[in-house]
């Protein structure tokens, strides 16, 4: 059986540019893109926190050590600079690959800069 997991996450990434007359994509800083694990061209899924829509594109690698988000093509009408996001990755795994996985997440600041990883989520508590 095959499962699809949760592999990288940029966790409250602000979208610094949104360019509808450009190519479809999510531009992000390269250096996010390394530390995350996430592939130049790898499909990721996006959560918009501001506005609450929720649309699929692919990775592209923006400028290293900017900061960039940029959302691109028809996508750019889902959000707007300054938008709160969720960027995922996710991968299919055997269950027996699972035994020592952990996802790869990146914590943001409001400026794009890392607060701190995690391999993690803490317990949802009631």
């Amino acid at each position: 059986m095959n499962l699809i997991m949760l592999k990288a996450k940029l966790h409250q990434a602000r979208v610094t540019h949104a360019v509808p007359d450009y190519e479809g994509s999510c531009a992000i800083s390269g250096d996010l893109l390394d530390l995350a694990g996430i592939n130049e061209y790898e499909q990721i899924q996006i959560y918009n926190v501001t506005n609450g829509k929720r649309f699929i594109t692919y990775a592209i690698r923006g400028e290293d050590n900017e900061g960039i988000i940029s959302v691109n093509g028809a996508a750019a009408l889902k959000a707007n600079v300054g938008d709160c996001i969720i960027i995922c990755a996710y991968a299919h795994f055997k269950k027996s690959e699972l035994e020592n996985f952990k996802p790869s997440m990146v914590y943001m600041n409001p400026d794009n800069t890392v607060s701190h990883t995690a391999n993690a989520i803490p317990v949802q508590l009631a």
